[in-house]
């Protein structure tokens, strides 16, 4: 599942900034010199389903991770985990619940970024 979010997609921000405001959310993240990914983790305790809350970004300027260097942000998604074969975006059903916890994960991220990012 994709996330529309105009005000975040394509923004251009220091790679030192998104690395601390997306820890500070609580994301885990992993990166090789041109792209970077950060997942937030959702654990359904209903169903034992594990979900994935990715967004992604690469490299403009510079090399990840050195703290100045420029990423542009691309399209937020949701992902559900299959045990041993890995993330699942597309025809999935999502319960509502993560879909709200991951709108008001994005928001958060989206207000912190564009505040620090002035």
């Amino acid at each position: 599942m994709r996330f529309e979010v105009e005000e975040l997609e394509g923004l251009e921000v220091e790679f030192e900034l998104i690395e601390s405001v997306m820890e500070d959310l609580g994301f885990t993240y992993q990166w090789d010199y041109e792209r970077a990914t950060f997942d937030y983790k959702f654990i359904d305790q209903v169903k034992d389903d594990v979900y994935y809350f990715r967004l992604q970004a690469y490299a403009v300027e510079g090399e990840i991770p050195q703290p100045h260097s420029i990423v542009k942000i691309l399209k937020a998604f949701l992902g559900k985990h299959y045990y041993p074969h890995g993330v699942e975006y597309d025809n999935e059903t999502f319960p509502e619940h993560i879909i709200r916890n991951c709108e008001k994960k994005m928001d958060k991220v989206k207000k912190q970024l564009l505040e620090e990012s002035n």
